[in-house]
């Protein structure tokens, strides 16, 4: 990847954190039945911060002697108060915080982790925690997560959401803020969609890309930021869903390049933003629809056979890396679909093949993508914890279900991990990282599953244990049962840059019923509750909620279903 220092590889910047964050302890036995722990490690990150607020991500690792249940101690250093929390219960007492175990999280063995995380208030400064207490024993080293020392300010570093707040667009969080209920996540950070060539300039009622900069440095103050803009208007754009066309018809190449990619590179380019951590997820459901739509297989459409013979999606996916990456403190992290479109044997290859192939057309190099991003804008479950695809049940492999359906892949993690090990083999830097986009994969609420299915069938066992629970997996339109994922998290996983939310939850992905437009965006049927389905979906209901407007429009009934079975819940 370009840099304008020579980057350090991944492995040796993860190994740096590891020795800043390392703290052993001596064990002693605890009360109420919890065993015995020789060490313990704190990685503390405050992951974004605004005014009055801020998001904390807490990694505890126990590297003594395997335990049933954990407690963490820790005290703020100045007036904090944690306001709601996940994957741990959170109580406070002065600056004094306890945070003790979720019910599914409780056994650490020796090197396991449990991360948590919280909101919090606080007035004037906010020092970082001085020291922790696993089970009662002090972990005496650092408890941050801090830059990397040797990393200048400005420059481009090997994975940006480390060390770094995120930006909160204020135009989402108000109308998150507004909704009952939203004021729990009204002030997480979310991507900035440039889905026109209008969006750059703005409008006297919404943000162009510069307001939002400029606001970004406002929020910046003397600390590290990153600004999430989704880079999205391709020439015929996603030609297998109606619902995100585009403005640009399959021929605009040259107009793509010249008033959308050229003016965002030159905005991008100006030295007074020299100093954000500027990430750019490059064209959402572009290039997987080359393998998986077109030719002769049964899920082909003309559009999309249109675009492969053309070539215009290639061309612009590279022409946007090159001009993109040629700004120092830019990230580009292409889209890559998700394990329930290429984890396939006959899409995960070519895939990988593909995007080499994008990233090195019109003159560009894979040195310009710094990673790939999975799952943005879908619901594919994080981690399915009740079954995987090793597993088999009367006489039948997991993949055998009609869920799985021969995929390699049960999740998005695992597919995220293994697709990022596929880019390297094919070309790409090993220090790649990969996001994944989490806004919408929660899957919690009553519906939420609490172990496998019946062993009976192999279908009554993935069915009744998969936390997904959408009707079919191509299913993809303002889904119904679905709720807010993981919070925005760096690193929470090897090879792993982080846990986004790059679709703002809320924003609708198409409407419901025919709605005129001038934004070229048409009417899809995945998106009409009553439909019958297609190839895609294997002929299945669509799953779609009623009443949807025009995607990227706000959509409150989508945003109070993904707040009602939020996964981890909200607090």
């Amino acid at each position: 990847m370009t840099s304008t220092t020579s980057p350090r590889p991944r492995t040796a910047l993860l190994a740096a954190a590891a020795l800043v964050a390392a703290a052993t302890g001596t064990a002693t036995a605890v009360s109420g039945g919890a065993a015995t722990a020789a060490g313990c490690r704190v990685d503390y990150t405050v992951q974004n911060q605004w005014g009055s607020g801020f998001t904390t991500a807490v990694t505890v690792t126990n590297t003594g002697t395997a335990v049933q249940s954990w407690q963490l101690e820790w005290s703020f250093a100045g007036n904090q108060q944690v306001t709601q929390g996940w994957n741990a219960g959170l109580t406070q007492s002065g600056a004094a915080v306890t945070a003790k175990n979720a019910a599914f999280n409780g056994s650490l063995g020796t090197g396991a982790s449990a991360t948590f995380g919280f909101n919090a208030s606080f007035s004037g400064a906010n020092p970082l925690p001085a020291a922790f207490k696993l089970n009662g024993v002090t972990c005496g080293g650092g408890p941050t997560n801090p830059p990397d020392p040797t990393d200048p300010p400005g420059t481009r570093v090997d994975n940006p959401y480390r060390g770094a707040s995120v930006y909160v667009n204020p135009e989402w969080s108000a109308k998150a803020a507004a909704e009952p209920g939203g004021s729990r996540i009204s002030g997480q950070p979310t991507g900035v969609w440039l889905d026109r060539i209008a969006a750059i300039t703005g409008s006297p009622s919404s943000m162009g890309l510069r307001a939002h900069l400029d606001e970004a440095l406002r929020q910046k103050g003397a600390g590290e930021l990153v600004v999430q803009l989704v880079i999205y208007n391709l020439p015929g754009r996603d030609c297998a869903a109606l619902a995100s066309n585009g403005e640009l018809k399959a021929d605009e190449i040259d107009a793509y390049k010249a008033r959308y990619i050229d003016p965002i590179a030159a905005i991008l380019g100006d030295p007074k933003y020299a100093t954000l951590r500027i990430v750019t997820t490059v064209e959402i459901d572009s290039l997987p629809n080359l393998v998986t739509n077109t030719g002769s297989r049964p899920t082909a459409t003309p559009q999309c056979d249109t675009m492969k013979a053309n070539g215009n999606y290639v061309k612009g996916v590279g022409y946007a890396l090159k001009k993109l990456g040629g700004v120092p403190n830019v990230y580009n992290y292409v889209d890559a679909g998700h394990h329930g479109w290429i984890g396939w044997d006959d899409n995960f290859g070519p895939s990988a093949d593909l995007f080499e192939q994008a990233a090195t057309a019109d003159g560009g190099t894979v040195a310009s993508v710094h990673g790939f991003i999975t799952n943005t804008a879908n619901y594919s479950a994080l981690k399915e914890q009740h079954f995987s695809v090793g597993d088999s049940v009367a006489g039948k492999s997991v993949r055998e279900s009609k869920w799985v359906d021969w995929n390699r892949y049960a999740d998005e993690l695992s597919f995220a991990q293994a697709f990022r090990a596929k880019l390297v083999s094919v070309g790409f830097d090993p220090g790649i990282g990969m996001l994944i986009d989490t806004s919408r994969n929660g899957w919690g609420g009553a519906a939420r599953p609490g172990g496998p299915g019946s062993p009976a069938s192999v279908d009554a066992y993935v069915d009744g244990g998969r936390f997904d629970r959408r009707i079919h997996i191509g299913n993809w339109c303002n889904q119904s049962g679905a709720g807010l994922g993981e919070r925005p998290t760096a690193q929470p996983a090897p090879g792993i840059d982080a846990y986004v939310w790059m679709k703002p939850p809320g924003e609708s992905d198409g409407s419901s019923s025919q709605i005129p437009n001038d934004e070229g965006k048409g009417f899809d049927r995945m998106c009409d509750p009553t439909y019958g389905g297609n190839p895609r979906n294997g002929y299945n209901p669509s799953g779609a909620l009623p009443g949807a407007p025009v995607s990227g429009r706000w959509f409150s009934a989508q945003f109070q279903e993904l707040i009602r079975n939020a996964y981890p819940p909200l607090r």
